[in-house]
């Protein structure tokens, strides 16, 4: 046996484990961890500017392709408070993400020693583990405990805290004999998946609700392949969009209160069977349990058995990893399509898809300043099939859904459930880490720019280029749509006349912050936008210099301040403030055009 650190031990598991991205900022506590990290090599670290968005790094990191497990490390008090908003942000969406802090010496820890503070206790809820290690000699359990927690049922994160003497201590370790313990996902009996089946083929108009579930479990081409040997449309979850390519001829639109289409609420309403995998029928996409389940009959297969009734009680629950029911399921619809016995629902889908030709939202206008609808019309147009969307809350990201298009998982990485301000610089700097050579295109409103702007500088630090399209009506936007069921518009501008900020339009002087030179200060590029018919050009631009100075690319666009986008409470009442498009000019990047 040999004789090491503990950090020494922990930093080669990680590169065991295949965990080799590395997010955070070094403190005192953390030092010992930073100087194994160094001796070892193989561990790469960026360096954030704030911890928080650290964690929202490590976030994208593991979002952006099959089996990444991003880390997010940082010092004792404060970093591991700081980091608690991306672990909810990761449990809430079921993303595998390891954070490692430091902590004050054992003894020390009932002494309210200076920067110690109980982070197992804060972490506990929102995460899979949390654990401060008080014994050196179990590190290595803890470290192979917590990837095996990742990684098994519904992925979440873990957070591991190392008291600074345990850090320092020495342990006899082997790397040579440790192995990952097995991963552990149920997995449907071939009965369950049968009676399943039989009541899916008992249906007149059945729908797929395809979940995040899916995506995590890598199973998207095998969700395809049972829609397309069904001939049944899909419904993509906010947190599935891209399962099915937004192209396919079965993909059906996008269900909900806000992140949806219309043609997409349509067809589900017309459903009468409906199955759902991976999927959490989060309320987002349901709104009133009532309106949604009403004349359908359900079958839900998630692989967290306490999932499944949470939110309403299915007509049949199976308990299985998303990609090991897809896989019975394609196998099931092989055998019966073989024997002749599968229903015929093509008219069911080509009822569907003419839905989906004719019931669209308008984009095209020409206002000035430009309405919200034209940017994402002209990104359709400028940023091709192989982008990749980063975006987290606002009207931007609800308007975005609505009309962006994806074709592809992990295509659209989206921190869906918690929904922070701030998420999507950080976000998608962990994303370019993920995919180094992709295009990557994030997207904001102007106050989740400005939550952690400063992140922009590891951008341009670390030479990861992506381009950050900010949609600025300077305005908390959706709060101030929100607010209006109550009668007011209470501190939700953002706007002031900027005179100190020279250079700027007369109409860009009063929407607040000057995003350009706060971006250029940075280190980053920059574009700014007043008239929709400049969208092409900056859009071009902004890709030419993310090319050349592989650096972050700002493209602020300069909005009308009120703009109130398509939402409701139910999901047959969803409000459209701003008119309708009537012919195909009225949106032109729409997926079917509208026929004249």
């Amino acid at each position: 046996m040999t004789k090491m650190r503990t950090v020494d031990a922990a930093v080669a598991i990680l590169e065991k484990e295949g965990a080799t991205e590395a997010f955070g900022l070094p403190g005192a506590a953390i030092n010992p961890f930073y100087s194994a990290m160094r001796a070892h090599g193989g561990i790469r670290h960026t360096l954030a500017r704030h911890v928080e968005g650290a964690s929202h790094m490590a976030d994208g990191y593991s979002r952006a392709a099959d089996g990444n497990i991003g880390i997010c490390i940082g010092t004792s008090g404060p970093a591991g408070t700081d980091m608690i908003t991306g672990l909810y942000a990761a449990w809430a969406d079921s993303i595998p993400m390891l954070c490692i802090t430091g902590q004050a010496p054992v003894a020390k820890l009932h002494k309210e020693d200076f920067q110690a503070v109980d982070i197992e206790s804060i972490a506990k809820p929102v995460t899979k583990m949390a654990m401060t290690i008080l014994e050196p000699g179990q590190v290595p359990g803890a470290f192979q405990k917590a990837f095996q927690l990742m990684r098994s049922g519904r992925p979440g994160p873990v957070l591991l805290d190392l008291p600074i003497d345990v850090q320092m201590a020495e342990i006899e370790f082997d790397i040579e004999t440790y192995e990952p313990l097995p991963v552990e996902k149920p997995k449907a009996s071939r009965k369950q998946l049968a009676k399943a089946f039989d009541m899916l083929t008992a249906g007149e108009r059945p729908l797929i609700v395809a979940g995040g579930g899916i995506i995590n479990a890598g199973a998207s081409e095998q969700l395809v392949e049972l829609a397309e040997l069904l001939g049944v449309p899909v419904i993509p979850t906010l947190m599935g969009w891209g399962a099915i390519p937004d192209d396919h001829e079965l993909m059906a639109g996008m269900v909900g209160l806000q992140t949806s289409h219309r043609y997409g609420n349509e067809n589900y309403l017309r459903s009468d069977f409906v199955i759902g995998i991976g999927n959490r029928w989060a309320n987002r996409h349901t709104g009133g349990v009532d309106t949604y389940t009403a004349g359908r009959t359900f079958v839900h297969i998630d692989i967290e058995p306490t999932q499944i009734g949470r939110v309403f009680s299915p007509d049949l629950g199976i308990a299985s990893d998303a990609g090991a029911a897809l896989a019975g399921l394609v196998e099931l619809a092989r055998e019966r399509k073989a024997a002749g016995t599968l229903p015929d629902y093509s008219a069911w889908a080509a009822e569907c898809a003419e839905r989906k030709a004719s019931l669209h939202r308008k984009t095209h206008f020409e206002n000035i300043p430009i309405k919200p609808q034209r940017v994402y019309e002209e990104m359709n147009k400028s940023f091709g099939k192989d982008t990749t969307y980063v975006s987290t809350i606002g009207l931007s990201q609800i308007a975005g859904a609505q009309m962006l298009h994806v074709f592809g998982p992990r295509k659209w990485i989206n921190a869906g459930q918690a929904g922070p301000l701030g998420w999507t610089a950080p976000a998608a700097l962990g994303v370019v880490r993920g995919k180094p050579d992709e295009t990557v295109v994030a997207l904001s409103g102007d106050y989740d720019f400005q939550f952690m702007i400063e992140e922009l500088a590891v951008g341009a630090q670390f030479n990861l280029p992506y381009i950050h399209v900010v949609v600025n009506n300077s305005y908390l936007g959706l709060i101030r749509q929100s607010q209006r069921g109550f009668n007011m518009e209470q501190n939700v501008s953002l706007a002031f006349e900027n005179i100190n900020s020279t250079d700027l339009s007369a109409t860009a002087s009063g929407y607040g912050v000057d995003h350009i030179k706060v971006a250029e200060g940075l280190g980053c590029k920059a574009v700014r936008v007043e008239d929709p018919n400049d969208l092409a050009s900056a859009f071009d631009k902004a890709k030419a210099l993310a090319g050349e100075f592989k650096v972050p690319v700002v493209v602020e666009v300069i909005l009308e301040k009120i703009t109130n986008i398509s939402m409701g409470v139910e999901i047959n009442a969803v409000n459209e403030f701003e008119e309708l498009a009537e012919t195909a000019e009225d949106a032109p990047t729409a997926i079917l055009a509208m026929q004249a």
